[in-house]
């Protein structure tokens, strides 16, 4: 069986599916593996370290993709020379990435159309069985990691508290808003660099995660479910956001940095900072946006875009995993080894829909959608007939 890494073309993505030591033991299992050329070099993988690995470098695209039984990435496919990447991909042949199946439901048709098999990443399921296969949570660590970096960075204050011959120095105020994998590494990293932290999240379960990292839970009571499958957020209903948002507004007015990481996945990210709030900071304060590529949850945020309203920088960050690519390969490819570990069984692939994580992450076989998700998506993304 072969499989097959493919080089990753979106723009800003430097990471890479599978990196050299997975190879091994990819290969020790008595697969075949094969790598695009420079798949790995914006992670800092050159292709020597992939043949010593025991890899076989393949320098025509199509010709990769064509030979994979298993094509393993961490983007989407994309369009390749004007033409789409899946059309490589033979009858039958597995696909595993990100797919942001109820984003693009579109893709998701176009790749049961090709009839190959595919399993999206951002659909393991939050389990202790599949957590070593949760790449979704892998990457939002990194993203939460370096969001704090990038604010302290931002912050013409110190974030410790210093005491100095010119006196004492007060720790900077950190604020973050959602306390999912991407929060609370957020949260722990601010903390050790020394500044004072509050969290929000809608979901009260979180409060004791958000104490034990030695920040303080600012709790809204809620009267209705905020907890989707799976244990992430939900969207909740007008009032619910209104009542979170007069509960923060004086966190965030008295915050040096604010943090926000509040998604919903296929849906546009709540609105949790208004342009008013933005307003009430004080001059010099930052807002760094982890959900600005769907629509940011700051109402001032401009997608991959550093902007200035009223004296308070906000950073609507894209793609942060892609900006550590050594580490965050290395994690996805550890995600991805051990999925694919567990599809095969006895040196064969075995697909048993009645296991949760297979049937949970397998959104394509056979020709058909068989998430009822993406289904629904692909339904409300189709063009409604007119009526006259």
């Amino acid at each position: 069986m072969k499989i097959a890494i493919a080089k990753e073309i979106e723009v800003g993505e430097r990471r890479v599916a599978v990196i050299p030591d997975t190879v091994a033991r990819l290969v020790k299992q008595g697969l075949e593996v094969l790598v695009e050329t420079g798949a790995g070099e914006r992670a800092y993988f050159p292709d020597a370290d992939y043949e010593a690995a025991g890899a076989k470098i393949i320098h025509d695209s199509a010709q990769l993709w064509g030979e994979a039984d298993i094509l393993l990435k961490v983007s989407p496919p994309q369009d390749r020379d004007g033409q789409p990447e899946i059309n490589f991909l033979k009858e039958g042949a597995i696909l595993i990435s990100f797919l942001n199946p109820l984003g693009t439901p579109e893709l998701i048709q176009s790749l049961a159309e090709r009839k190959v098999t595919a399993f999206s990443m951002e659909m393991i399921p939050r389990s202790s069985r599949a957590q070593s296969m949760d790449a979704l949570s892998s990457q939002a660590g990194v993203a939460g990691y370096k969001a704090t970096l990038i604010a302290a960075a931002a912050l013409p204050k110190f974030f410790p508290m210093l005491t100095t011959a010119a006196g004492t120095i007060a720790p900077a105020k950190v604020f973050v808003m959602g306390a999912g994998v991407a929060g609370l590494q957020a949260i722990a990293t601010a903390r050790r660099l020394g500044a004072v932290v509050e969290a929000f999240d809608i979901r009260p379960a979180v409060k004791e995660e958000v104490q034990s990292l030695g920040a303080k839970f600012v709790e809204v009571k809620l009267e209705e479910d905020t907890v989707a499958t799976g244990g992430y957020a939900k969207e909740v209903s007008e009032a619910a956001k209104q009542r979170s948002r007069e509960v923060v507004t004086e966190h965030v007015r008295q915050s040096d940095v604010v943090i926000t990481t509040a998604q919903v996945p296929g849906k546009k990210a709540p609105l949790l900072v208004t342009e008013e709030m933005v307003g009430q900071m004080k001059p010099g304060s930052v807002i760094v946006d982890l959900a600005a590529e769907q629509g940011g949850n700051c109402a001032c945020t401009e997608p991959g875009k550093d902007v200035v309203h009223h004296g308070v920088t906000i950073i609507g960050t894209i793609n942060l995993p892609a900006s550590m690519p050594i580490h965050a390969s290395q994690m996805y490819a550890k995600n991805l080894l051990t999925l694919v570990q567990y599809l095969m069984k006895d040196g064969a692939l075995q697909l048993n829909f009645e296991d949760d994580i297979i049937n949970s992450a397998c959104v394509v076989h056979a020709g058909e959608i068989r998430n009822q998700r993406v289904r629904e998506a692909l339904g409300a993304a189709s063009p409604q007939p007119s009526t006259l």
